[in-house]
């Protein structure tokens, strides 16, 4: 499983006794939702989400640091420090995550028991954990560049764990997927730059998705260097025959499934934070209180 570069309480079923009485005919789709919620929560922390969220919450906190170096850079300070905080608050990050993915995997119980039976084997954990720790050791600038070199050098030399690495990428639609993601963030953000007025008046939903679209080869050229160093050091520790057994389980329904709404989910998320950050940041520009 690979996460997008770039949280919701569960009701116990009891506290139902603690309510008005319900009639049958509402009681129990009230039932169902709740133990659909458990389901998806009990998956998010199989999963790891909390952890990894963790992680893109701190890069989430950097990239706000950059975005006032290069578009007001000083004026911004603690009160913008703050606002990047909120916006990039963890357990509504969560929350925002798991309604989306509960939205993608209705109705797909034999799939999440698949999932929650490979991610929670102990393969599947050392997985998840080598995931999360490999996403916070790239946030470091040395280990980004030695990933890097060793990426490139496996490809040269033709090792067959840069094959592997190569088919894991396409199985799941890495490139692509991570490439569309960017690209709906980076739309998102205008749209909050010119829900705020930040924007000539001029321009339009037109200009805004083809000024976006013209980013589509630098995001595609960035997003080819990120993925297979970022493969290459989580994978690095894994045996041939862990490798083999992580690639069989993304090539079966339950891997495609699941693949496909962590991507919708992340994107329904980063699409929500995009747009905020693009509202504070023409606030920020303008002068207005933020």
């Amino acid at each position: 499983m690979i996460y997008s570069r770039l949280l919701r309480p569960v009701l116990c079923a009891a506290l139902l006794t603690a309510s008005p009485v319900l009639s049958p005919v509402w009681a129990k789709p009230q039932v169902v939702q709740i133990r659909a919620e458990a389901e998806i929560s009990g998956l998010s922390q199989v999963l790891k989400i909390p952890e990894i969220l963790e992680v893109m919450r701190q890069e989430g906190v950097d990239y706000g640091t950059e975005m006032e170096a290069e578009m007001f850079p000083g004026k911004g300070g603690a009160p913008w420090a703050a606002v990047v905080g909120l916006i990039y608050d963890g357990p509504s990050m969560l929350s925002r995550f798991e309604t989306a993915f509960a939205q993608q995997l209705a109705g797909r119980e034999a799939e999440i028991a698949e999932m929650e039976t490979f991610f929670g084997s102990d393969l599947g954990q050392r997985i998840l954990t080598l995931e999360v720790e490999a996403r916070r050791s790239l946030m470091d600038e040395a280990v980004e560049d030695a990933a890097k070199a060793r990426a490139e050098d496996m490809e040269a030399a033709g090792e067959p764990r840069f094959a592997d690495l190569q088919k894991f990428a396409e199985v799941n639609d890495l490139i692509e997927a991570n490439i569309s993601g960017a690209l709906n963030s980076n739309l998102a953000f205008f749209q909050g730059l010119a829900e705020v007025g930040a924007l000539s008046e001029d321009m339009t939903e037109a200009d805004m998705l083809s000024d976006v679209w013209s980013q589509e080869p630098e995001i595609r050229a960035e997003t080819e260097a990120w993925v297979y160093p970022y493969l290459a050091l989580a994978y690095g520790p894994l045996t041939d025959e862990e490798m083999a057994a992580y690639l069989q389980f993304s090539e079966t329904d339950a891997g495609q499934v699941l693949n496909s709404a962590l991507f919708t989910a992340f994107d329904v998320l980063f699409r929500s934070i995009s747009r905020d950050l693009g509202r504070a940041a023409a606030k920020q520009m303008m002068g207005e209180d933020i």
